[in-house]
C-alpha cells in the first residue's frame, strides 16, 4: 500500500543538523548540536540517518563555536567547545577510541571523562545517573528498577538512537539501513550538561520534541474501577458523588464496556470493540449524560487479540483487508500494516467517537516486538492514536504505557496495576518525580492501589492526598467487591479528609494549568526533583520523595503509617533555602535546614514559597474544562512572582497560544508588626478575555487590615469594609483574609493594596492540647505536655519535653507547632 488515506503523519520530513556543526569521515560522523550536546555516529559503511526518528524530531540548533584538530594518522579528530573535549582516535567506537571529558562543569573530581562503553558508579542519592522512568508499575509491590535518564550527578549522560525506527517522508516509518549488518551501527546523543539540569532538559526538548498540552478536563479528578457497570448504575455513581459534593471531570470505563464472555475457540474476551448491550443497550445516550453531567469519557481497550468474527465491525475490517468475512477468520492485529491501522481507526475506534468517546485509553500487555526491527507495537500504538485524535482540530490525547524516550509527546501515562501497599504508596512519589529526569511529566497511577494488599484507612487517606498532588488524580481499584474506593466506605473521618482532597484538586486546576502550559512551553515538568532548582545543594538528592510543583510548591509525602496511640505521622524533608508557609496549617518555615515534619489525618505536607499567588478556581463544582468565571487568588504574603497561564482563545484549544498573567506581591512590615501588601496583576499577554470576572483575593495569615485600595486601568475603587472580608477558613487551607473585589476585568490588570495589615494570633495551646486531646496515652503524660507548651517555648520546650515519657512522633508535632511562626 503506498498512502494512508486515514493515518497520516505530518511531521515525517528529515530533520538534518545543520552542515556547519557536522565533522564527518567514511565511517564517523560527529555533530555538535549545542556546546554541550553532540551527537556519535558510526556505521561501517557510512550510512547515517538525517530522518527523523522515533526518538529524534529535530537536530537543527544554532550552530555553537567550536574547534576541530585532526589526530593521530588522520582518522582521527579532536573537537572542543567551550564546555566539552572529544577525543576519536578512529574505527569502531570503543572505550579506548571515544571519549568525551567536561572541561567546564564538572563536580565529580573522578568522573570528569565519559568513555564510550564504560560503566560509572551508581551510589545514588549521591552519586551516578538520577534515572529517568519505567514501562509500567504493573503487578509491582514497592519498588522497580528505572531505565537511566539524562541527568547525573557527575555531568554526562548518553542516549542511544541506534536501533529506533526511522520517520519516512510519507509519513510511516522504516527500520534503519543499518540494522542487521554484521558490525552494529552507533547513534548516541552524549549530553554534557554537568548539573545545569535546566539546560539539558531544554536541548532534550528541543531535539525530541515539546510536551504538549492537555485538555484541561484531565487535571481534575478521574474516576477508574475494573467492574461490570451497567450504563443506570455508573450514571447512577456519578449523581452520588455529586450528592456528595464530590467533583469529578473523567470517567473511565475499564474492559467490560464491550463484549467479554465469547466462544472460546476464538479466544478471551480480553480485545473487543462492540458494546455489551446487556450493560450498555443506548452507548450513545450513556455517553451523552456522561457529558451532561461535565465528564470526558474513555474506554478500555486491549488491541492484542485483532478483530474476531463476533464484533460488530468484523465483516467492514475484514473486507477492508481484502478478507471474505464469511469465511470467519481473525483480522490479525499487525500495527506495521498501513491498511490494518486504517481499518483499525476507520471502523473500530471513529464510530465510538461519534457516539461520544473522547479518547482511549491504550492497555497494551503483549510484548514489545512487530515485524519492522526496532518498532515496539506500544510506541507505534500511541504514535498512531495520538495522531489520529489530533483530526478535526482536537487536542490530542492518549492514555497509555510509556514507551521509552520520546514518549513524552503522547500524554498521559498509565503506570500500571500495582499492589495495595504502603511500599508501592511510597515508591510513587520518587517514581513520579523522577521521570522529569526524562522529561516525562504526565505520569497516571491508581491512586489507592489496584489490587491485593490490605485495607487500611489511613493508607488510602494519604494515597487521595498524593493523588491531589499528583499530575493526574486517577482513582482506580480491581474487579473486587471490597477494593472499591468511593470515600464513604472508609468511614466518615475518612471520607471527609479524602472528599476535601477532591474538591481541593478541582479548585487547584488553574494552578495545574499553569504548570501545563509551563512543561509546554518553558521544558519545565509539573512534578520534580527538588535536585533541579538546587543541583549543587547535597541535602537536594537525600530526599528523593520531595517534589516541587508548578512554579512554587513544594511536597513532602507522607508515604509510612503513623503512629497507632498518636495518630500523627512523620516524615523527614529539607526545606529549600527562603519562607516556606504550609498550605495546610498557615505556619511559616524558615527554609534552608532539614527537619521532621508531622502531620494527623487531615493535613499533609504542602509548602508554597512566600510571595507566591495561587490562581484557583472559586468552586470546586464549577466545570474546569474552560478558563474559570470566577478567580480565587491564594496570596501567601512576601516578595515574589507568580503567573496565571491560561488558553488565549477559550473553546479552540488547538489554535490556542498562552494567555499569561503576572501578579507581583511586594510586602513591607514595620516595628509594630503591621504591613503593607501589594498585588499586582499585569495586563495579560494574548487576546483580551472579552469579560470581566469575578476575583477574590485571599492573603493567607492576615487577620485584618486598616485601609485597602483597588485600582484597576487606573481607576481607583475604594474597598468597602465588608468587601474587605474578615479571615476565611477554607475546609482544607489555612485561614485568610478574604478581599472581594467584585467583577473585574484582568484585561486591565489590576493593583491591590492592603495598608495595616495585621497577622493571625496564633493559639499554640489550641493546637497542642487538639493533638494531645486525639492521642491514645497516659492522661498524666497529657497534663504534663500541655503545661510545658504552655509556659516554655523553643529549646527550653524541647528540653522540659524530653523529660515526659510521650511517643517521638508526639513530641515531635509538639515542638513544630510551637516553633512554626506567623505568616511573617
Amino acid at each position: 500500500m503506498k498512502g494512508s488515506t486515514v493515518f497520516a503523519m505530518s511531521d515525517g520530513k528529515p530533520a538534518p543538523a545543520h552542515p556547519d556543526a557536522v565533522i564527518s569521515g567514511d565511517t564517523w560522523r560527529f555533530t555538535v548540536l549545542s556546546e554541550r550536546l553532540i551527537r556519535l555516529e558510526w556505521d561501517a559503511e557510512g550510512r547515517f540517518v538525517d530522518e527523523r526518528t522515533q526518538l529524534v524530531l529535530n537536530r537543527e540548533f544554532e550552530v555553537p563555536e567550536f574547534t576541530v584538530t585532526e589526530v593521530g594518522d588522520g582518522d582521527g579528530v579532536e573537537i572542543t567547545t567551550s564546555h566539552l573535549r572529544l577525543r576519536y582516535s578512529g574505527g569502531p567506537f570503543s572505550g579506548s577510541s571515544l571519549s568525551v571529558t567536561l572541561v567546564r562543569g564538572g563536580t565529580d573530581p573522578h568522573y570528569t571523562t565519559w568513555r564510550f562503553g564504560d560503566s560509572y558508579p551508581q551510589h545514588l542519592p549521591l552519586r551516578g545517573n538520577l534515572f529517568g522512568t519505567a514501562r509500567t508499575l504493573d503487578e509491582v509491590d514497592g519498588a522497580c528498577p528505572l531505565e537511566p535518564g539524562i541527568l547525573a550527578t557527575y555531568g554526562f549522560a548518553t542516549l542511544d538512537d541506534s536501533t529506533s525506527v526511522i520517520l519516512t517522508p510519507d509519513g510511516w516509518v522504516a527500520p534503519r539501513p543499518s540494522l542487521g549488518a554484521s558490525e552494529p551501527a552507533r547513534d548516541l546523543y552524549l549530553f554534557g550538561h554537568g548539573r545545569d539540569y535546566a539546560a539539558a532538559l531544554a536541548d532534550y526538548h528541543h531535539l525530541t520534541g515539546p510536551t504538549p498540552l492537555v485538555p484541561r478536563f484531565v487535571l481534575g479528578n478521574w474516576w477508574s474501577r475494573y467492574w461490570a457497570y451497567s450504563d443506570t448504575e455508573y450514571l447512577a455513581l456519578m449523581d452520588t458523588f455529586a450528592e456528595h459534593r464530590l467533583p469529578f471531570s473523567v470517567a473511565v470505563i475499564d474492559m467490560d464496556w464491550h463484549l467479554v464472555d465469547i466462544d472460546p475457540e476464538i479466544g478471551t474476551g480480553w480485545t473487543g470493540y462492540t458494546w455489551n448491550p446487556d450493560l450498555f443497550p443506548h452507548p450513545e445516550r450513556f455517553l451523552g449524560e456522561l457529558h451532561r453531567r461535565g465528564l470526558a469519557a474513555t474506554l478500555n481497550v486491549h488491541p492484542a487479540d485483532g478483530v474476531r468474527r463476533h464484533e460488530e465491525r468484523y465483516p467492514e475490517m475484514a473486507r477492508a483487508l481484502g478478507m471474505d468475512p464469511a469465511d470467519g477468520v481473525r483480522v490479525e492485529f499487525d500495527v506495521t500494516d498501513r491498511a490494518f491501522v486504517d481499518a483499525y481507526l476507520t471502523h473500530l475506534h471513529h464510530p465510538r467517537e461519534a457516539e461520544g468517546v473522547d479518547f482511549w485509553w491504550l492497555d497494551w500487555q503483549s510484548g514489545g516486538t512487530t515485524r519492522i526491527p526496532g518498532l515496539d507495537p506500544l510506541w507505534m500504538l500511541n504514535h498512531i492514536h495520538y495522531t489520529d485524535a489530533a483530526r478535526a482540530g482536537r487536542r490530542p490525547l492518549t492514555f497509555s504505557r510509556y514507551a521509552g524516550p520520546g514518549s513524552h509527546r503522547y500524554p498521559v501515562g498509565f503506570s500500571g496495576d500495582t499492589i495495595t501497599t504502603w511500599e508501592s504508596l511510597d515508591f510513587q512519589p520518587y517514581f513520579t518525580a523522577t521521570a522529569a529526569n526524562i522529561g516525562y511529566p504526565w505520569w497516571s497511577h491508581d491512586i489507592g492501589g489496584h489490587m491485593f494488599g490490605d485495607r487500611d484507612v489511613e493508607m488510602a487517606v494519604r494515597w487521595f492526598q498524593l493523588g491531589a498532588f499528583s499530575p493526574i488524580n486517577r482513582l482506580h481499584s480491581a474487579n473486587s467487591p471490597f477494593a472499591t474506593k468511593e470515600p464513604w466506605s472508609y468511614g466518615p473521618q475518612a471520607a471527609a479528609v479524602m472528599g476535601a482532597f477532591l474538591r481541593l484538586r478541582h479548585k487547584m486546576v488553574p494552578f495545574w494549568y499553569t504548570a501545563a502550559w509551563a512543561a509546554h512551553t518553558d521544558h519545565t515538568a509539573l512534578v520534580r526533583p527538588v535536585y533541579h532548582e538546587h543541583p549543587m545543594v547535597r541535602d537536594a538528592y537525600l530526599v528523593p520523595n520531595q517534589a516541587l510543583i508548578g512554579e512554587h510548591l513544594l511536597l513532602a509525602p507522607i508515604t509510612a503509617p503513623g503512629d497507632a496511640r498518636t495518630h500523627v505521622a512523620s516524615v523527614a524533608a529539607w526545606l529549600p533555602p527562603g519562607a516556606w508557609v504550609d498550605l495546610f496549617t498557615g505556619l511559616r518555615y524558615d527554609g534552608g535546614r532539614r527537619l521532621v515534619l508531622h502531620r494527623p489525618l487531615g493535613q499533609y505536607p504542602v509548602f508554597a514559597r512566600a510571595g507566591a499567588v495561587l490562581p484557583l478556581q472559586a468552586d470546586a463544582l464549577a466545570d474546569i474544562a474552560a478558563n474559570p468565571d470566577a478567580l480565587e487568588l491564594r496570596v501567601i504574603p512576601g516578595d515574589g512572582r507568580s503567573t496565571l497561564a491560561e488558553d488565549d482563545v477559550p473553546g479552540v484549544p488547538t489554535l490556542a497560544d498562552r494567555r499569561q498573567t503576572v501578579f507581583t506581591q511586594r510586602l513591607v512590615v514595620d516595628a509594630d508588626d503591621e504591613a503593607e501588601l501589594v498585588l499586582t496583576a499585569d495586563p495579560p499577554t494574548g487576546p483580551a478575555y472579552g469579560a470581566p470576572r469575578s476575583v477574590v483575593v485571599d492573603v493567607a495569615g492576615v487577620a485584618s487590615v486598616a485601609a485597602a485600595e483597588l485600582r484597576v486601568g487606573g481607576s481607583v475603587v475604594e474597598l468597602t469594609r465588608a468587601a474587605q472580608g474578615s479571615p476565611h477558613g477554607d475546609e482544607l487551607l489555612a485561614p485568610a483574609l478574604r478581599c472581594e473585589l467584585g467583577h473585574v476585568d484582568l484585561d486591565a490588570g489590576f493593583e491591590l493594596t492592603l495598608r495595616g495589615a495585621r497577622p493571625i494570633a496564633r493559639d499554640t495551646t489550641a493546637d497542642a492540647h487538639a493533638l494531645l486531646a486525639a492521642a491514645e496515652i497516659a492522661f498524666v503524660a497529657k497534663e504534663q505536655a500541655w503545661q510545658a507548651v504552655k509556659h516554655h517555648a523553643g529549646l527550653a520546650l524541647a528540653e522540659e519535653l524530653a523529660t515526659i515519657d510521650l511517643p517521638d512522633d508526639l513530641r515531635g508535632a509538639l515542638v513544630e507547632i510551637a516553633s512554626g511562626g506567623a505568616v511573617w
